[in-house]
This record gives C-alpha cells, structure tokens and sequence, in this order.
C-alpha cells in the first residue's frame, strides 16, 4: 500500500516547552497556534479561571506571544480570528458551569464577547470573514453551525437537508465556505451559505470513518477511519451526484510511522496532523 508522509510544517518554540499543551491548531491563513497553561488541567476538578499563552508561528516562521486572561475552559478548542484575536471554547459544558463558554479575546488578550454555542464541540474553526463554524458530535445540538464573533447564530445544518447528520466527524473551513464529512452516512458537504443558489451541495461517498477531508478542484482526500484504517489516506473524485474512489494508501508522519494519538485541521487542499506531544504540525497538501 503507498505511503505518503506528512511535510514538517510547523514547531512550538523550545523555550515553551515547560508548559502543557492545552489544544492548538492551524488558523485559516496557515499560521499555527498552541495554547499553553502552567500544567494540566484536572479532571473532575473545579474550573477557575486561568491565565493562558498563545503562542503563534505563522508560515514565514516568525512567533508572537499573547497572554490571554480569564480563560475557563477545562478542554478546550481555539482559533485566531482576522483582527488578530482569539476565539477560546469549552468543548462540554457541565450544569453548574457558565454556559457561556465560547470565549471572544482581543488582540491584547482581553474578553470581549462571551456566548453559549451548545455542548459537545467537535470542532471550531474560524473563516476569513471572522465567521466561527462549530461541529458538534452525537449530542445537543447536533450538526454544524455559524457563528458570529459577538454570538449572532448565522447559519444551521438544522434545515439543510445534510442526510444522516448525527456527528460532525470532518469539518474543513476555507476561505468563507465549509467542507464536511458526517456520520453517519459520510457524504460529501459543501456549504456556503452566502451562496444564492445551492448554499449546501451533498455528495454520497463510499469512504467510512474519515476524521479529516481536504478538497482541491474535483479532487478529494478522506484521512482517518476506523480500527485498522486510523491512518488511511483515501482519494477520490467529485462527480455529479457522488465521490468516486480512486486510491487508497496511508499517510504517516514524515519518520513513516503512524501518527498515534494526533490532532487533524483541514483547511481547503489541506490537512494538518499533530501527533503526541503535540509540539509539531505537519500538512499533507492534496494539491501538491
């Protein structure tokens, strides 16, 4: 079976090191971004209040520090937002806890915004107008949603007709529009909801299991399955109605192991996996 392996793309600085990884990510412009905290969060613990870093390296290399303050998420998901500020949330949310846990930082780490954006976030990814898109897993609410960085609900799966919408396993954002995969039929979503005509395409797809997409013209790539296929690497191509497999291979990291416990990012033809100890992004780009 063809190997392809990742292409070393980004690292957390060695002076930070020190500090646990609480989440990270690769933002909509390829910039990459760690979340760091004095030590792990406990669980069962009592949530309070945390000063975090975010360290950030954008693809020339260059890092910037910003020291958010107040952040309450115990696991959470983060992105950068256009202006230069972040976007933190809470993947659960317990009953006693605030249920605003999507929190909205400025550019100098400071709360602007807070807003409820529903329990079990898969994913949270920012576009390039600012929009946030969340895609949640087998709970309330289930499906993928928009919104706006002040908490203005914007957009809904709830009436697009996605079949089979009960968990959102591959959520990729590019530009303004979204690319997903969900459980439990796994077609193939295009939304663009500024679009007049068909803001929401669905193609079927053979392709099972897949935790990350990346799409390039009518070319398309599913990573990820189950058991056995954790590391597949599966191609295809968009026809009229349906995804067309055309091969099948594996991806690894650029050592030609298997990723292991990681973290996966689409974004357009790309999809950026971290492995453990998630000090380093590498990207395979469908369009190479």
């Amino acid at each position: 079976m063809q190997q392809t392996a990742l292409v070393p793309y980004a690292h957390l600085p060695q002076a930070h090191h020190d500090r646990h990884v609480l989440t990270s990510t690769v933002d909509v412009y390829g910039a990459a971004h760690w979340l760091l905290a004095e030590r792990a969060p406990q669980p069962g613990g009592d949530v309070l209040p945390f000063d975090a870093l975010v360290v950030s390296v954008d693809p020339g290399g260059n890092v910037e520090l910003t020291e958010l303050n107040s952040v309450r998420a115990r696991w959470p998901h983060l992105d950068r937002l256009p202006d230069g500020g972040f976007v933190v949330a809470a993947s659960r949310v317990r009953r006693y806890e605030d249920r605003r846990q999507v929190q909205v930082f400025d550019a100098l780490g400071r709360e602007t915004s807070s807003f409820s954006a529903g329990d079990a976030i898969e994913h949270l990814l920012v576009d390039e107008a600012g929009q946030i898109w969340v895609g949640h897993f087998d709970e309330n609410p289930i499906g993928i949603h928009r919104w706006s960085s002040t908490g203005r609900h914007t957009w809904t799966s709830g009436d697009a007709g996605i079949p089979g919408l009960f968990d959102c396993y591959a959520l990729n954002v590019s530009g303004t529009a979204a690319w997903a995969c969900p459980y439990t039929d796994f077609p193939l979503v295009e939304i663009r909801p500024d679009r007049t005509n068909r803001p929401v395409r669905v193609w079927t797809n053979r392709v099972r299991g897949s935790h990350a997409v990346a799409v390039h013209g009518e070319r398309v790539a599913f990573y990820g399955g189950y058991g056995e296929e954790r590391d597949r690497l599966a191609h295809g191509e968009i026809s009229e109605t349906s995804v067309e497999p055309t091969n099948v291979g594996l991806l690894t990291l650029p050592d030609g192991s298997g990723a292991g416990r990681r973290r996966v990012v689409g974004r357009g033809s790309r999809i950026y996996v971290q492995a453990e100890p998630f000090t380093t992004w590498g990207v395979f780009d469908l369009s190479s």
